[in-house]
C-alpha cells in the first residue's frame, strides 16, 4: 500500500501567479512558508523555516489567485510531486511541489492582535477578538496540563 499526502499550514511567500493551460484550465502557483519551533538540549529556543511550492488547478486556482496575497495564512492539502525538465543550457532540473486538492484560507490579517483569552480581554475592558479569530495558547505548557 502506498500513500502520498501532504498537509501544510503556513503563510504565502508571494502573491499567487495565475496562468492558463492550452486546454483552458487555470493553474495557480504559490509559495508557502512553514515554521517549526523547538527547544534544543540546552533549553534554548530554536526556529527553522521551510518553503514549499504549491500548484492549484481549476476553479480553486482562480479563487486562490483572487483572494490570497503575500502573507496570507493558508492550509493546503494535496500530494507531493516531483517533475523534471531539461533547461536551455542542457542541464536536467527538478522541482518538487505540492499539487493541491484543497486550499483553505486562514483568518484575515486586519492588523488587530487578538488577546490570549476572552476572559482577560473582558477584565481589561478591551474588545473581544473578532469572530473566527484564533486564540493561541501561551508558550509555557506544563506536563500536568496534558489530559492523558
Amino acid at each position: 500500500m502506498y500513500f502520498n499526502r501532504a498537509i501544510i499550514i503556513g503563510n504565502l511567500t508571494r502573491d499567487p501567479e495565475l496562468r492558463s493551460l492550452t486546454s483552458g484550465v487555470q493553474v495557480a502557483t504559490m509559495g508557502v512558508a512553514t515554521n517549526r519551533v523547538w527547544k534544543d538540549k540546552s533549553g534554548a529556543r530554536q526556529e527553522s523555516t521551510d518553503y514549499h511550492n504549491v500548484v492549484v488547478f481549476g476553479r480553486q486556482a482562480e479563487t486562490t489567485a483572487q483572494y490570497l496575497r503575500k502573507g496570507s495564512s493558508v492550509l493546503v492539502e494535496g500530494r507531493m510531486q516531483t517533475r523534471s525538465w531539461e533547461a536551455a543550457d542542457g542541464i536536467k532540473k527538478y522541482r518538487t511541489e505540492v499539487v493541491a486538492d484543497r486550499v483553505q484560507f486562514g483568518p484575515k490579517r486586519d492588523g488587530s492582535v487578538p488577546s490570549t483569552t476572552a476572559a482577560s480581554s473582558k477584565e481589561d475592558n478591551q474588545e473581544a477578538p473578532p469572530e473566527g479569530a484564533i486564540e493561541y495558547p501561551e508558550d509555557n505548557v506544563s506536563v500536568d496540563d496534558i489530559p492523558f
